[in-house]
């Protein structure tokens, strides 16, 4: 227990803003937005948890939301760059056939129809969904949505995901005094909120027996 606390009073000297913090973040959340393993989420809302008790917050706040922002937004267009340019060679279409296989063929198909109802503004709501990022990023490389109009989805989408997780770390950095403690209610609170939607799904079929 006390060596997890001391790791966890470590994470403000690591994304707290500053000379290393915001390269650190950017690349953090750039790299989780190409390879989706890290948990960019958590990272925006403890950087965001942290500048909170700085003093005055509202700069550090800014350049966390535009870094976080920025950074999200350059790895989903490098991706979904290196989807479309993929899917002309051998080895690009079995990337891309990688990629299809991590997406779930119901949520693929989920959001194909969204996509072709709504158009690329599902990206905005695909960022909020855990899990849901990929899916639909794949639905519009097979449906070969121009990077152009990609775009004009994925910044919003990228605005709007940075300033959920940066209100979740502002929450949790203004339940205690301590920075350390809202980072790791921040990081708390990102957990619960991307499982509640999983927890859901498993319940529901549940649900529908009885």
């Amino acid at each position: 227990m006390d060596a997890l606390l001391g790791a966890v009073r470590e994470i403000p000297g690591q994304v707290a803003p500053g000379a290393v913090g915001y390269p650190s973040l950017f690349l953090l959340v750039a790299f989780g937005a190409l390879v989706p393993v890290v948990p960019t989420g958590a990272l925006v809302s403890a950087a965001s948890a942290v500048a909170f008790h700085r003093s005055p917050p509202a700069l550090p706040l800014l350049l966390v939301f535009a870094v976080a922002s920025l950074a999200a937004f350059l790895g989903d267009l490098l991706l979904y760059w290196l989807g479309r340019r993929g899917g002309h060679s051998r080895n690009g279409a079995r990337w891309l056939e990688r990629m299809r296989g991590r997406a779930d063929p119901e949520r693929l198909e989920a959001s194909r129809r969204k996509l072709d109802e709504h158009g690329v503004t599902v990206l905005v709501l695909s960022r909020l969904i855990p899990a849901g990022r990929i899916p639909v990023m794949v639905a519009c490389l097979l449906s070969r949505v121009p990077v152009r109009r990609f775009v004009r989805g994925a910044a919003p989408a990228c605005l709007v995901w940075t300033a959920t997780y940066q209100l979740i770390g502002i929450l949790g950095g203004s339940l205690f005094p301590e920075p350390w403690q809202g980072v790791a209610a921040a990081v708390g609170l990102t957990l619960l909120v991307g499982a509640a939607p999983s927890a859901w799904r498993r319940m529901r079929p549940v649900r529908v027996r009885r």
